[in-house]
């Protein structure tokens, strides 16, 4: 309808411009009658033009707007059909979800019925149950309990018969074992009679030039033997011992480290904090040095070639320990000997025997600072730093506390036995009272702002050294009585324990 109204539009204006036209003609040529027509028949021809195209174009608009009255008649009935088709599958959906929805139904009819009788089952099951019971107690003649209780009667009469023949085998076990192990008691009597017999100290003793020296020592108001004491952890006393101070310590290390460096104070003559600090410092890389030392001779004595620098370091820390009544370093190398030779004579891994005999107490040197048995702890470090795995089996088998899996690790059992029993040995006294001071340092390092501790007066005190940016005066009392009350609710011990905590503040500045 649009397109109509924009022909009848144009039509009128094509009329309009050759009406002007005429008329523009007309004007101009109002002289001659001939110009004047000339002008209508062109007007005219002009009208008959516009009307022809006018016609043309209206008819072409009426085509397209039948074409497209015919496309959108197309599109509709499209869409109608797509319409119905999504209906129709809809449908059947639904359709569809109906049926299930039957079927869901009639299965849970199923399954409740089928419940049902499971009930009912078990209800007649429970009543022949309980008629089976009350059939049984009445051809018994006893109740359920009374059955229980003749059972348990006989077990127990079986079971003693049976105890009895174990405790019997066991006592001729016994027997035949305690022969065996009084001749090897005998045998190893027989060669301990030629070893040397040490005793097991926790004290040293430095001799001194005169007995003046001790109040050099103390120092005013107790200010060296504090500052000694702090810095090497050991407990110095000075009593009436003519030219002579006790240093006392669980530890042989630090003993070693205080003895030596009181022995370079009192010959310098110069004691004061700074000097000791100094000293005490000199003293520590001495012996540690003197441990790389120790263990690099154990090594070449027992023409043990490859080990590893830091197990050298702990064979070296024997040196200054001492277990069943002698030198753990002497032990050592007198074990890996004997191993050696007896490997020889069986025809087994001499070298393998001599490592584990070397080895086999490495854990006695760091069992003050891990937690474990010292076979165990050895065979860890060893096996850490690459000890092949008999010699490793060998260290932590030495006490059967895991399986002996190579020869090698019974002959280094029999090397240690022979060299390390010896009469008078207390090494239940010694190992309980080391795990009591270690213990006491345990203890006192588990609280936050401690960071130091020593155990000192054979385990009759602890001193321990605080971060005094973290514990302040106030702080310090509260932790000293909280240790207590932790040594108390965890340890048994004679007498009582006398709990130091001391805070120290330093300022050091340099004057350029």
């Amino acid at each position: 309808m649009d397109i109509g109204a924009a022909l009848l539009l144009l039509l009128d204006l094509v009329i309009g411009v050759a009406i002007g036209i005429a008329a523009l003609l007309y004007s101009q040529n109002a002289r001659g009658k001939n110009r004047r027509l000339q002008a209508e028949n062109e007007a005219k021809a002009i009208t008959d033009r516009a009307a022809e195209q006018a016609q043309n174009i209206l008819k072409d608009a009426e085509d397209k707007s039948k074409s497209i009255l015919d496309e959108a008649e197309q599109t509709t009935q499209r869409r109608r059909r797509e319409f119905d088709r999504e209906d129709e599958r809809l449908q059947r959906r639904r359709e569809d979800l109906d049926r299930r929805l039957e079927r869901l139904e009639q299965r849970e009819q199923n399954l409740n019925k089928r419940q049902s009788r499971m009930d009912k089952q078990q209800n007649d099951l429970q009543k022949l149950e309980s008629q089976r019971m009350e059939e049984l107690q009445r051809i018994a003649q006893m109740t359920v309990d009374e059955a229980k209780a003749e059972l348990l009667a006989a077990v127990e009469s079986e079971s003693r018969s049976d105890m009895a023949r174990i405790i019997r085998q066991v006592e001729a076990e016994a027997r035949e074992e305690a022969d065996a192990r009084a001749r090897d008691v005998i045998s190893l009597a027989v060669q301990r009679l030629a070893s040397e017999h040490v005793s097991e100290i926790a004290v040293s003793v430095v001799p001194l030039p005169s007995d003046e020296m001790k109040g050099r020592i103390i120092g005013r108001a107790g200010r060296n033997i504090r500052a000694f004491e702090l810095a090497t952890g050991v407990d110095v006393v000075v009593d009436d011992t003519p030219e002579a101070v006790t240093i006392s310590s669980f530890d042989p290390v630090r003993r070693e480290v205080a003895k030596r460096a009181l022995a370079k104070l009192v010959l310098d003559g110069r004691i004061h904090p700074a000097r000791i600090e100094k000293l005490v410092s000199d003293a520590k890389a001495e012996v540690e040095a003197a441990i790389r030392e120790e263990g690099e001779r154990a090594a070449y004595e027992t023409g043990i070639p490859g080990l590893h620098p830091e197990v050298l370091k702990l064979v070296g820390r024997l040196k200054f320990r001492t277990s069943y009544g002698q030198n753990q370093h002497a032990h050592a190398i007198e074990t890996a000997h004997i191993a050696g030779m007896i490997a020889a004579e069986l025809g087994a891994d001499v070298m393998v025997a001599k490592m584990g005999g070397l080895l086999h107490d490495l854990g006695k040197a760091i069992d003050h600072e891990v937690e474990g048995t010292h076979a165990l702890i050895g065979a860890d470090y060893a096996k850490r730093y690459g000890v092949p795995a008999k010699v490793v089996n060998c260290i932590a088998s030495h006490h059967h506390e895991v399986e002996q899996e190579y020869v090698e690790a019974y002959i280094v059992e029999a090397a240690d036995a022979i060299s390390g029993a010896r009469p008078g040995a207390r090494r239940e006294s010694l190992e309980t009272y080391i795990k009591r001071v270690k213990m006491l340092e345990d203890i006192a390092n588990s609280f936050d702002g401690v960071e130091q501790s020593y155990a000192l007066q054979a385990g009759r005190e602890v001193r321990i050294l605080v971060r005094p940016d973290v514990v302040d005066d106030l702080s310090s009392l509260r932790l000293a009585r909280d240790i207590a009350r932790q040594i108390e609710e965890t340890m048994q011990y004679p007498g009582q324990i006398k709990v130091q905590v001391i805070r120290e503040t330093r300022a050091v500045d340099y004057a350029k």
